[in-house]
């Protein structure tokens, strides 16, 4: 069942990248530094600490991002080698230097290619994300 899962989110997430279109016109135009707003980065995790949210976090992410941005978060997934831009290193002080609430922002907003999650996963699936993304700190 696990498998027919994973299989699921990355044919999923596969059709989502195709229905965008992968024109470097489009995507070139976001590939300058993606910040959140100021009142974004202030919001605080409801969920931080939470094992068994980040534990449903994993789950999440190898349904929806391993395949863009690779099974050790380094953004080297097989879906993400065309793109533009790239999808991020989450073990890079870039991403983990970002507070919580600006990682929350930028799932639930996406920007192409990336998909917007707001209507796809709720605010604790969202937030489980934030949670799993934080494991990838390099120490």
């Amino acid at each position: 069942m696990k498998y027919l899962n994973l299989k699921f989110g990355i044919t999923l997430t596969v059709l989502l990248m195709l229905m965008l279109g992968t024109g470097k016109s489009v995507f070139s135009q976001q590939a300058g530094k993606w910040v959140a707003p100021e009142d974004a980065s202030k919001v605080t995790n409801p969920y931080a600490g939470d094992e068994q949210v980040t534990k449903d976090g994993e789950t999440l992410f190898v349904q929806l991002c391993l395949v863009c941005h690779g099974k050790k978060g380094k953004g080297d997934g097989i879906g993400g080698m065309s793109l533009n831009p790239r999808p991020s290193n989450f073990t890079k002080s870039a991403v983990q230097d970002q507070s919580d609430g600006a990682l929350y922002w930028k799932i639930t907003t996406g920007r192409p290619p990336m998909a917007a999650y707001e209507t796809v996963l709720n605010d604790e699936q969202r937030w489980s994300l934030v949670n799993y993304i934080r494991k990838f700190k390099k120490d």
